[in-house]
């Protein structure tokens, strides 16, 4: 029998394809429970099929009031410790520098309890690890959690991409988790026309609170997706996708699809998606940055003084660049080596 490993990833859709090709290489060799939040489960068919996925909202992943104590679902964690610390797992990891997760760690009773210590977390732990460069992207952490299971994982720039689909769709979605991270949306509205003024095919994705929006500038073809599933259907239509530094540029990624993100508050060389073709266009000098989202002006300029001209321009050489012609994209004919 394969030994049980328990892997915490408990943040975003984009923390959690990023941490993909550490589940796919363990599932080969462990017993795997992912311990995530819900929208977990939609992409474990797609993403990790070998990995079990235990949903769990952990409310310190909150942005606002994440230690309001008395909202915290006390019965579901009780729960939580009793039904994983039955599957006595042998090992248990958490590549993020988190003393929470450190101490979730031993309270589910992991045997052996890998992770990157921070301000005394070493104590929860019985294997510490040496925390990557600090500039470097985020998927590193999971190849040093790798190496400490027996696994050696690629390099980012090696990893291998599913083969790029034929479809000639521009996937812009303006959408993102925090509103410190959303380009202004009148810019996206630009950016749709210009694209399409150069025959481009285009389709809007937008979140539930930019729906009306869009509707009323004129876009009644927006989707909505409420579910990552959804999502993953409509991305799978998409020749590319551009979006914001947010889940569904990773997800594309990670799908064979070439992105380009607008950042703001976020680095590239941190959060890059997972793609050997991805771009982006970095947002402006703020001296907080990275500031994780918790802007400290009246308006994240970062990201909403990103002159339009320049994301136009940029946005188009990727278009012109990675969309197929005559059936087969030029980022699709230098993929050889690397598809999967």
């Amino acid at each position: 029998m394969k030994p049980k490993l328990l892997i915490i990833e408990l943040w975003g859709l984009g923390d959690l394809v990023i941490a993909t090709p550490f589940l796919r290489a363990a599932a080969g060799q462990f017993d795997v429970t992912l311990l995530a939040k819900p929208y977990a489960l939609d992409l474990q068919p797609r993403l990790w099929p070998g990995v079990k996925v235990f949903p769990f909202n952990a409310p310190w992943t909150a942005f606002k009031r994440k230690y309001h104590f008395w909202r915290w679902p006390f019965l579901e964690m009780i729960h939580l410790r009793r039904r994983l610390a039955a599957e006595h797992f042998q090992f248990g990891i958490s590549a993020r520098w988190d003393p929470r997760e450190h101490l979730l760690l031993k309270i589910l009773a992991a045997r052996e309890r890998i992770g990157f210590p921070r301000i005394g977390s070493s104590i929860f732990l019985t294997q510490p690890l040496t925390r990557p460069d600090p500039a470097s992207h985020r998927y590193e952490s999971w190849r040093v959690a790798g190496r400490a299971l027996g696994l050696e994982l690629p390099s980012r720039h090696q990893l291998p991409v599913p083969p790029q689909n034929h479809e000639k769709t521009v996937l812009l979605h303006s959408g993102a988790r925090l509103p410190a991270r959303i380009w202004p949306l009148e810019n996206w509205r630009k950016l749709a026309l210009h694209l399409r003024q150069r025959n481009y095919t285009v389709h809007v994705v937008c979140d539930a609170d930019q729906e009306n929006w869009w509707k009323q500038n004129g876009e009644s073809g927006v989707a909505n997706p409420r579910t990552v599933t959804a999502l993953l259907s409509i991305i799978d239509r998409a020749g590319i996708l551009v979006g914001n530094c947010s889940g569904p540029g990773h997800l594309a990624a990670i799908s064979g699809v070439p992105t380009f993100t607008i950042y703001g508050p976020s680095l590239s060389e941190w959060f890059e998606p997972l793609h050997p073709f991805a771009d982006g266009i970095e947002g402006k000098a703020c001296p907080y940055k990275p500031c994780s989202d918790y802007c400290h002006f009246a308006k994240p300029f970062c990201i909403q003084d990103i002159p339009e001209e320049v994301v136009l321009s940029r946005v188009e050489q990727f278009v012109r660049k990675h969309l197929p012609v005559n059936g087969t994209s030029a980022s699709a004919r230098s993929l050889s080596g690397l598809v999967s």
